[in-house]
């Protein structure tokens, strides 16, 4: 089994799929690379069980078969080349493989590949097709509301509808919620299922600023992500979503706009000198004037600043912590926000003022009791 691969090409796709390997495999075979020579292709993949990733990677070859190749060290080998061709030569009887490398030879033993994990075709599933970049701004849009809690395991991850009008994500922790909508991203057939963090994370990663179609196909325990050469299945997250509608205050009568980098330079200044355990910051608004302040009584710490804004409603004094309200300002694309209101103890809603064409964006963030 021989094949020739570009150094740069096949560092590339291994530092793509590392992210899928687990420090804590149940199957030792699971700390390998899978390389399976096809057809003259290379196709590589990677799994913890729970996702398995495979690319496919151009080499020069006449050979088939496969070998499992331990990944952390092929991966501390390949990245320290430039540019170059890479020869492997493997012998299956004894899993023996050698990387020549210019006037160098790296031996190493790999194991035989047929234990390893497989990407499956999904079984009576439902298809949709959307833009890379479509899922690649749902995914990072939502990925930083959802949740650690495990008991509570529907809520660590997103919840994908699709829809013959739309294609939602959201994503929440019971102290934020964010609902992305894309009205140009539709599905003939509507469903819902809930992904989990670490895919979405792999995903993310890989689709970069592809301009690639993607084929999505999922039923009622996987999803299965293709594009270009890259394939990804998963198992989806097991449970019903929360009813995230039923949380979105309807009726918020005090609107503040302001704009929106002035806003999280602020923020992010205050929070500086808020308690480390709380994070809590103080909107007082009034007029046309947003006093934003925190203090911090164990370290006798205090920050206050003044921002011009347009509102209308009543003046008020409500609570939020820092770190939220910047993650989500942080992932609004407006020149100017929108923060609506209802009362001081419920949740305040962010929008962008100005959203993209065919995007529908609310984000959603509890407010904190104020010490007073």
């Amino acid at each position: 089994m021989k094949f020739i691969v570009s150094s740069t090409t096949l560092v590339k796709s291994l530092q793509m799929m590392s992210g899928v390997l687990s420090s804590s495999n149940v199957l030792p075979i699971l700390d390998n690379f899978l390389f399976d020579l096809q057809d003259g292709a290379l196709s590589i993949s990677a799994s913890d069980l729970e996702t398995t990733i495979n690319v496919r990677v151009p080499v020069k070859t006449e050979s088939t078969g496969n070998i499992a190749i331990p990944a952390k060290m092929l991966l501390d080998i390949i990245k320290t080349f430039p540019e170059m061709p890479l020869a492997f030569q493997v012998d299956t009887a004894n899993y023996g493989i050698e990387i020549s490398a210019g006037d160098g030879k790296y031996r190493l033993t790999g194991f035989d590949g047929i234990e390893f994990p497989r990407i499956q075709a999904i079984a009576d599933g439902k298809t949709v097709k959307l833009s890379a970049q479509t899922l690649s701004t749902g995914i990072v849009k939502t990925l930083f509301a959802t949740g650690n809690d495990d008991l509570r395991p529907t809520m660590n991850g997103v919840f994908f509808q699709l829809g013959s009008d739309n294609l939602t994500f959201v994503a929440t922790d019971a102290h934020k919620l964010v609902r992305y909508r894309r009205s140009d991203a539709k599905s003939a057939e509507s469903g819902s299922f809930i992904v989990p963090k670490k895919p979405l994370n792999l995903l993310k990663n890989m689709l970069g600023s592809s301009d690639a179609e993607v084929q999505l196909d999922f039923n009622t325990t996987n999803a299965f992500f293709r594009f270009g050469d890259v394939q990804l299945i998963c198992r989806l997250v097991d449970g019903k979503y929360p009813n995230y509608e039923a949380v979105i205050p309807t009726n918020n009568p005090n609107k503040l706009v302001i704009d929106r980098s002035a806003f999280l330079s602020s923020i992010r200044r205050i929070s500086l000198f808020s308690n480390k355990t709380t994070y809590q910051i103080r909107l007082r608004i009034a007029g046309s004037e947003l006093t934003i302040s925190a203090e911090d009584f164990d370290f006798n710490n205090a920050a206050t600043e003044r921002l011009t804004c347009q509102y209308t409603g009543e003046d008020m004094e409500i609570g939020f912590n820092a770190k939220f309200l910047i993650e989500m300002v942080t992932n609004l694309d407006s020149d100017n926000l929108i923060l609506e209101m209802s009362a001081p103890n419920r949740a305040g809603i962010l929008l962008p003022e100005t959203p993209a064409p065919a995007e529908d964006v609310l984000m959603l963030v509890m407010p904190v009791m104020l010490n007073n």
